[in-house]
């Protein structure tokens, strides 16, 4: 039995965090984990802009609602439903990824948590566990799953080092270069084709 585990972020629907970056004009807020690879210190510095400029949940979702899939995105999942289980991996946010997922379909979204107050300031952030993706990828191997997984950035490497097969997708150069044992692609066209590749029914 096989199962699919995909990043969102970059690989299905824009960069959240760049988007908001782009709306409000703050240049810091467009710094990812392809950038900035330990996420703690990531998500700290997010939070402390938006404190200091005043922004909440609300304004981020205000932005999120107006974000579309990559184009291809929704039907590359249509492609992956009949033949795989598909699981969505992300060290995004349910308040944050949630309100997209009827753009793709509703897939099965793994991610974390936030910790609002009443007026909508982010006061800190919930991770599900340490090193979710690999964590997630593990378990279900011990439920017997065999596991193809693609993502974009360094906070994807571990779990595609987990799993039976690894597949980087539209990721930038550097990542790239310091991961040549996964196959790089670019085009959802090109993300077919290695995971028919990789996959052991070889599906049509």
């Amino acid at each position: 039995m096989e199962l699919v585990c995909l990043d969102l972020e970059g690989v299905l629907i824009p960069e959240i965090w760049i988007a908001f970056a782009e709306k409000t004009g703050i240049e810091e807020l467009k710094a990812t984990t392809r950038d900035i690879p330990d996420y703690n210190v990531l998500m700290k510095q997010r939070l402390r802009i938006l404190d200091e400029h005043g922004f909440g949940l609300n304004e981020i979702q205000e932005v999120i609602s107006g974000l579309d899939p990559i184009p291809g995105a929704k039907e590359f999942i249509e492609w992956l439903a009949p033949r795989f289980q598909v699981i969505i991996l992300s060290d995004t946010f349910y308040e944050f990824g949630m309100p997209l997922m009827p753009k793709l379909g509703n897939p099965t979204l793994f991610c974390h948590k936030l910790e609002v107050d009443q007026n909508g300031k982010i006061t800190d952030y919930l991770l599900r566990q340490k090193d979710p993706k690999r964590q997630s990828v593990r378990a279900f191997q011990l439920l017997n799953y065999r596991v193809i997984a693609a993502g974009d950035s360094y906070n994807d490497t571990t779990m595609l080092k987990q799993a039976e097969a690894g597949i980087l997708f539209k990721s930038p150069q550097n990542v790239i270069d310091e991961f040549p044992q996964f196959p790089a692609v670019h085009t959802f066209e090109e993300l077919k084709n290695e995971i028919l590749k990789a996959s052991l029914t070889h599906s049509s």
